[in-house]
């Protein structure tokens, strides 16, 4: 099955909105963006999360202090990075964001987890950017390890998934209304997802 993360998060409702509809992740920003957030308010927020649901920090080009410091407050369960960087392993497992700019680097495939993203724009992911599908290389692209994002919303998440069969798709932009989570957004996503699921397990087994 198709597991889904929910990025950008910020408030009580659209963390409890994110797990009711589903969500395996729940994503944290503590890079430059309109969705950043402190670490202590990451962990008062997350307090009580079911022990299912995993929190994710992302992070654009940090120190391993920085990392690992705000991981620690914050109680992160895997730590999201963007942009430049010579981590490659800390206390938390590592998801590597990587564009199809980059996917002919061989150096991102010792991660445990690849985001396949849009290429950057001012800022690092949460964009809400499409970008070609067909331009990516799926020949070598590890599956087992891959999360998809870059402009998914309902409407085109099933198509996503039919077309790379990612591990895990991740979302922000795309279920927010005026620049916030919308509750009715993050609903039909999730629902989007489970359905393709279930189409594609039906279709494998006739």
């Amino acid at each position: 099955m198709t597991q889904i993360k929910i990025c950008g998060l910020k408030n009580r409702l659209s963390i409890e909105a994110a797990i009711s509809a589903g969500a395996n992740y729940l994503g944290f920003v503590f890079a430059e963006s309109p969705r950043q957030m402190l670490p202590e308010e990451v962990r008062k927020l997350t307090s009580d999360l079911p022990d299912e649901v995993k929190k994710v920090g992302v992070f654009v080009s940090p120190s391993k202090e920085e990392a690992e410091e705000k991981a620690a407050i914050a109680g992160l369960d895997l730590i999201q990075i963007h942009g430049k960087t010579e981590l490659t392993e800390l206390s938390c497992p590592i998801i590597r964001a990587f564009s199809i700019k980059e996917q002919e680097s061989f150096y991102f495939y010792q991660y445990p987890h690849l985001l396949l993203d849009a290429p950057p724009a001012k800022l690092m992911g949460g964009n809400g950017r499409t970008f070609d599908w067909r331009l990516v290389d799926q020949r070598h692209l590890p599956k087992e390890k891959l999360w998809l994002a870059g402009g998914l919303t309902s409407e085109n998440v099933g198509e996503a998934i039919h077309y790379f069969h990612p591990r895990v798709v991740d979302v922000s932009s795309g279920v927010e209304s005026g620049g916030e989570k919308d509750i009715t957004k993050i609903y039909a996503f999730c629902q989007a997802v489970k359905a393709t699921d279930t189409h594609m397990n039906v279709k494998d087994q006739k």
